[in-house]
This record gives structure tokens, sequence and C-alpha cells, in this order.
């Protein structure tokens, strides 16, 4: 006798074959994870063996698989045809009849037990779905808020049927699936009212670079198709697993997403079960989700991901009405878990041109071809192998043409949806989210899609040249000194932290200041006294933050954690703002604030600029995000560094600024470092080592000064050369005296990168770290253990 339905609540992991690997992983998390607090919504499901005996009992299983087996799939319209055709047999087939009436019976058992009232989820479970080795993300339909037995009858047909979309039969045979080896179920589970919550995405690891120390998640309001197809582009967050396991603020940063559309219940007399319509611009500027529920769901994924013992890819809701958390799905992640740890793949542009548009970088390689704007699914075949696809959204359906493309750009999408999973399956870079990508970008015109730039995409105008290359790492010579890097984009310190180092050198904040804020600090500070304009700008970038000022410290916050969290085992070497006067003024309302200056690069700047009465608060911002990162966080790897420090008196200011403000030199283990770049620095540091816990070299800026040279001046360019005579006397009296007092020396810049002779004599003058910028470690590190 067939068994045609069991309960989700009786089945586990070891029932893929019966009821597929969606129902049978919600089954396995009810049973194995409702007692550590996770909640699934319950409800039954068909089974595989029901599915068989309905395409038997209308004869339907050998006419399918006699029509696929002569299916070309690269045959776009014949691919079209092949499955409109099965699925209009499916959807018109009768139930048997003893399947009938279990649905039937099963159906009045759940009405029995949740009320009248509740909805429904019918969703695809299929027996070659959620595997580790192919997500099978969105190939089969889902259909919400169903109700009655009418309706779930007719759903269920459709997602029987939807095992035969064109997206599921192509992504099949590129996965190597034969067909009718796959069978379905039918899972019907009650719905969460995330309709009038939110819903979404989360990962266990960080979806580009495969950072498995961070839950990446996803959040939308209103029903969670909007997330997983793509057609919203949504709040994203990354919680900080074991920062959230000690108990501490473990968020390390929030991006507020456009969330411009939601899918909700639609109207009883609607034809449809639901709608999507727009949400209020005020809602759109807060973030759907606040800290308590974010770090609630990352205790979830984390609870799931120790369960499987794999990293996962979840989906949750948040229901309006109980404003309790749910998790409604839940598979393994099958791209980046999969990648082999001891190779590095880079790719990296070696020539720029105008940028035409940015989005969400979604994988980390670079693409470029003729753009092709395709409206809609019917202009699919006009793609053609090595085109750059253009669209407002991609989802599942598009998985046939996806595989052609040499990179996709769309105006809507997140970096956890579907069509964003597939397309890191396929190898094909894709820039989501661009906002308006169909209207600026004009067809059958050559561009080029990077995604290699952190998590920004952007499409360069014309063919550019990159570079595409493979690192192994698991062979590195043993050298004698430290190789740290320099991190400026906390974006991108996530795949960084995969190259092999002993922490991070240099990180500079002024790359945040410019990139994630954008604003004058002291703008942020004196806000009422902004005219009308720059009161509603700043107002607009600062609307998720309880004030401008809070917004300032929680974006450094958030940058200065990202960064500490990807190197936590090692030292995160801070520089403190160093921006001239002329790169303060480009920032939002900084003309209000800046001096004209003639030679910016020796004016305002560095220690002098924070013990100013003019700069003082800014910099008291400053360390309030260091202090919160240190103290309330826990990353106590991160260090201090303070730049350009003329005398000192400077010095001793400085470091007296930091103690009053709660950064004490030696206090819970905080060392203070001070660049060494100017000659003084060198020819005085047995007397600044006096307030300083070791010396960065900044050769730079040393070079400039000894030599009397201008580092931007083109006329002089051939002449700058740090392996001067005087320039390496410089930095031997440096050395040495550190070496005297046992403390830190470093130095932090491409000289030894672009110089083996030189980088074999700071091995002579034993220096004991060395920052170099991270497309240069492997090749540095193997070149140096040659010397």
């Amino acid at each position: 006798m067939v068994e045609n339905v069991v309960w989700l609540d009786d089945v586990s992991m070891s029932d893929v074959d019966k009821v597929g690997g969606k129902n049978a992983s919600l089954g396995e998390m009810i049973s194995g994870l409702g007692s550590q607090g996770v909640r699934v919504p319950g409800g039954f499901a068909t089974t595989a063996e029901a599915f068989d005996s309905f395409l038997c009992h209308s004869n339907l299983k050998k006419k399918i698989n006699e029509l696929l087996n002569s299916l070309d799939i690269t045959n776009i319209k014949e691919l079209s045809k092949t499955g409109t055709l099965i699925r209009k047999w499916i959807e018109e087939a009768p139930f048997p009849e003893d399947l009938h009436k279990d649905i039937v019976h099963n159906y009045q058992k759940l009405t029995e037990e949740y009320g009248t009232s509740v909805t429904f989820a019918v969703r695809s479970s299929a027996t070659a779905e959620d595997l580790p080795e192919a997500s099978f993300a969105g190939q089969q339909e889902t259909y919400l808020n169903i109700s009655g037995i009418n309706d779930i009858l007719v759903s269920i047909k459709k997602v029987f049927a939807s095992l035969y979309n064109d997206r599921a039969i192509s992504y099949r045979v590129h996965q190597g699936f034969e067909h009718e080896m796959v069978s379905l179920s039918a899972g019907i589970q009650q719905m969460v009212r995330s309709d009038i919550g939110a819903s979404g995405v989360m990962f266990t690891l960080d979806t580009e670079s495969g950072f498995n120390e961070v839950v990446f998640i996803t959040s939308a309001y209103g029903l969670g198709e909007t997330v997983v197809q793509g057609s919203v582009n949504p709040d994203e967050f990354y919680v900080h697993k074991t920062t959230l396991k000690s108990g501490k603020p473990a968020i390390l940063s929030r991006t507020l997403g456009s969330k411009s559309i939601k899918m909700i219940y639609a109207d009883v007399k609607s034809n449809s079960s639901v709608n999507t319509i727009s949400v209020d611009q005020e809602e759109r500027l807060k973030f759907s989700l606040n800290d308590i529920q974010i770090e609630e769901l990352a205790q979830y994924a984390m609870k799931i991901e120790s369960h499987y013992g794999r990293a996962m890819d979840i989906e949750w809701a948040l229901d309006g009405i109980d404003g309790e958390l749910y998790i409604v799905q839940a598979r393994p992640e099958t791209v980046k878990s999969r990648q082999n740890s001891q190779q590095i793949e880079r790719y990296k542009l070696i020539e720029a041109s105008d940028i035409l548009i940015e989005g969400r970088a979604i994988g980390q390689k670079i693409g470029s071809g003729n753009t092709r704007i395709i409206n809609d699914l019917s202009e699919m075949d006009l793609v053609k192998k090595g085109d750059v696809l253009v669209t407002d959204m991609t989802d599942p359906d598009w998985e046939p043409v996806m595989k052609l493309a040499s990179a996709i750009i769309t105006n809507r999408g997140g970096r956890t949806c579907h069509a964003a999973i597939i397309a890191r399956e396929l190898g094909v870079p894709a820039i989501v989210g661009t906002g308006s990508a169909t209207k600026v970008l004009k067809d059958t015109k050559v561009v080029t899609a990077s995604c290699a730039e952190g998590d920004t995409g952007k499409v360069y105008q014309g063919a550019l040249q990159f570079e595409h290359t493979f690192s192994e790492v698991n062979a590195l010579p043993d050298i004698p000194v430290k190789i740290m890097m320099n991190v400026g984009n906390p974006s991108r310190a996530f795949d960084f932290s995969t190259i092999p180092n002993a922490g991070v050198g240099l990180a500079r904040l002024e790359f945040i200041i410019n990139n994630t804020i954008g604003i004058h600090p002291k703008a942020l500070l004196e806000f009422d006294d902004l005219s009308n304009e720059l009161q509603t700008e700043i107002e607009k970038r600062t609307s998720c933050y309880k004030s401008p000022v809070d917004f300032y410290v929680e974006k450094l916050t958030e940058g200065i954690a990202t960064i500490a969290a990807s190197f936590s085992r090692s030292p995160v070497i801070i520089r403190m703002s160093d921006f001239k006067s002329n790169e303060y003024s480009n920032l939002l309302a900084g003309e209000l604030y800046e001096p004209e200056e003639e030679n910016p690069m020796i004016g305002f700047r560095g220690a002098s600029r924070y013990i100013s009465s003019e700069f003082i608060e800014c910099f008291e911002l400053e360390c309030r995000a260091i202090k919160k990162v240190r103290n309330e966080m826990g990353f106590q790897n991160v260090e201090i560094m303070i730049p350009f420090v003329r005398t000192t008196l400077e010095a001793a200011k400085v470091i007296e600024l930091l103690k009053k403000n709660g950064l004490e030199r030696g206090k819970d283990g905080l060392r203070i470092i001070m660049m060494c770049e100017l000659p003084s620095n060198a020819i005085l540091a047995d007397d600044f080592l006096k307030y300083f816990d070791g010396f960065s070299i900044g050769s730079n800026d040393l070079t400039q000064l000894t030599l009397g040279m201008d580092r931007d001046s083109g006329l002089i360019a051939d002449s700058f050369d740090e392996r001067n005579d005087a320039v390496k006397k410089l930095i031997t009296m440096a050395i040495e005296a550190c070496h005297r007092q046992d403390k830190y020396i470093g130095i932090c810049g491409q000289g030894p990168s672009d110089h083996m002779d030189f980088a074999q004599w700071l091995l002579e003058q034993k220096i004991t770290s060395i920052s170099l910028n991270p497309d240069t470690v492997v090749e540095t590190w193997n070149q140096l253990g040659k010397l």
C-alpha cells in the first residue's frame, strides 16, 4: 500500500528519498532543534511515492521521460515548449482516489489543530534538492497564503508540475541529474504572518568569501518571496559567532536596503493569494529588524549549523502578530563551503575607465562582453554566449541563459536571492540591486563587470584588461619576519583573512570615513547649526541611527569591528584618521570647517590635528568607536596607531588625550604604535618611544620629507626612492631604537614588494614585520623565502 502522506514531525534527514530535501530538513529541525528553542512551523507532506503514483495513474511518467530524453536544453524555444506541455499534462491530470482522500483527511487535521483562519504555504521539495553538492535553489514553486481544500489541491498539482519548469529541467541537466531519478514531495506548512512582519535569508558564512566566523542575514518587510526571488534590495547584517557566544554585542555591520516593495496577503475577493505593494518611504529608511532580533536569528543559525555539522542556507520569518521568529527552510550551502582552502583565486583589474553604474557584488570575478538588455523571459533567446545579461531582475527561470552570460547585471535583488545563489554555483559574476541598469546601460555596448573590489560591484565602460591568478598557500617557506597586511576596506576583510598573514599592520580609518560615512564629523557634532538643505541630506543618510553623532560612531565601530573579527587571532593596528585638510574638505559640509592650505601634505594633519581645539571633539568620536570595539565587543586584538607626530610634546598630549577617552596605554593589553614617518621621529627615536609601544615605518612620507620631494609630483617621480642612503640611515636608526627598548618595529608600504633588494636589506636590519597590500603577500612571501 502506498504511503501518500506523512507529518513533518515524523520525518528527518534520513527521509530525503521519501519527502525530498526541504521537507526532510523541516522535520529534522522540528524534532532535533525544537527543544533548543528553534521555532519551525508544522504541517504534513505528500511523499515521493505518492508523486510517482500520481504520474503513473495518468500514464504520464513514460510520456514525460521520452520527451525529456530527446530534448536539447540549449534550444531555449524548444525547452520552453516542452516544459509548458508537460506542466499542462500534470495540472490537468486527476489525483488517484486514495491520494485525494489522504490529502483531504490530513488537511482537516491541520485545520483542527491550527484553526480555520490559519493559511498555509504549499512548498515543493525534490528528492534531489538541498543537497551539499547542489542547492536546486528556487527550481520548483512555492504557493503562499493558501486556504480551503480546493485551493490546497490545486496548489499541490502546481507544485508537482513545477518539477518540469524550464529552469528545473535545465538545472538538472547542468548538475548531472537524470530526470527520471528525481521525484517530488509537496509540503503543506502553517504560514507565519510575516506579511505584517519581515522575512529573509541567512547563511552561516559570508557568501562571497566563504569566511565562516560570521552569520550573514538579509531582511525585508513582508513575505520572504521578495528576498528569495530577488525583487527587493534587502537590509544586510553580519554577526560574529564567537562574540555572540560570549554574550557581548556581536553585530559587525548593518547595511540599509531600499526595501521598496513588500508581498502581503491578498484581499479575500482577489483572484490571487498574495499582492505586492509599495513600502512607505518612512519605513524604507528604517532597518526591518532590531538588534535583539538580529542576534536571535544568528543564534538560531548557529544552532542549525551545529546540528547539521556544515554551513547552511536558511530562510526565516518574523510573525507580525506574535512577534516571534521562525525558521521556514534550511539547506546546505553549496558553493563556498566546497572550495579548496589551500588555493587562492584572484581577479584584479589592471586598467580603469568610467564607472557606468554600481550595485551589490555577487562572487569575486570579473567578466566583460556586449550588453544584452532583456525585458522578459520571451527575449531569452537573444542572449548569446559571452554576453553581459542586463535585466530588471532574474529568478531561477533565467538559469538556462545565466550560464551563457559572462556577467549578469540587474536593477533589483540582494546577495541571498535564488538568482545570486545560482550565479555563484555557475561561477558567473553578478552585480545586483543597481536600481537602474536597464536605463543607464545601452544595448550591445561593451562593458566590464567587476565583482573583485569588495561588496560593491562596478560596471566599467569598455573591455578592460584584468589578471586572473591562482596561488598555492599550503607550502609557504619559513621566513624571519612576520608578514602582515594593509587593509583599508572592511568589505574585503573577510576575503583577505584567507591569505596567510600575521595580522593587519595598517588599517586606515579614513577609508571608512570617506566611503561609508561621507560627512565631515564636525557637521554631525554641530548639526543644529547647519542649513536646512544640509540637515535634510544628513537626516536622510543617518535615519537608521539615534542621532547624527551616533551614526558616525556606529559606522566607525562597524568598520573597525569587521576588520578586527576577520583577523581575530592576530593584532589589528588601526591608524587613527590621517586625512589632510583638502581631503576632509571633500566630505559633505567639509568646506565649512577646513582651512585652505598651500601644502596640506605637511599641514593640519595627524597628531597636531587631534589635539587642536578645532578638531579634538571629532577625534574623541574615533576614540569612542575604538573603545566600543575593544571594551564592549571584546576585540582586544585592536591596537592604535598615531600618524604624523612632529614633536615629543605632541606625543605626550595625544597619549594623554587617549587616556582621557578611556584608551590608556597598557590597560587591558592596549598597545599604541606611532607612525615613524618624519626624520625627527628617527633622530629622536628613543625619546618618542617613551610614549609609544613601537614604530611602524611610513616609508612614503619618510622618503618625501628626507629628500624634500613632493611624492605627488610627476615631475620628480623618477627620483622618489625609499632605497636612498639617507632614508635607509633613518630607518636603521628607528629599527635599532626599537630593538634597544624591545618594542614593536614594522613597515607598512609597498617598498619591500616592489624592490626585493630593499626587502633583503630590511631583513638584514632585523625588522620584525612587513605589512603589504594583500595582492602581493603570497608572491613577496615566496620571494623573501628565496632570500
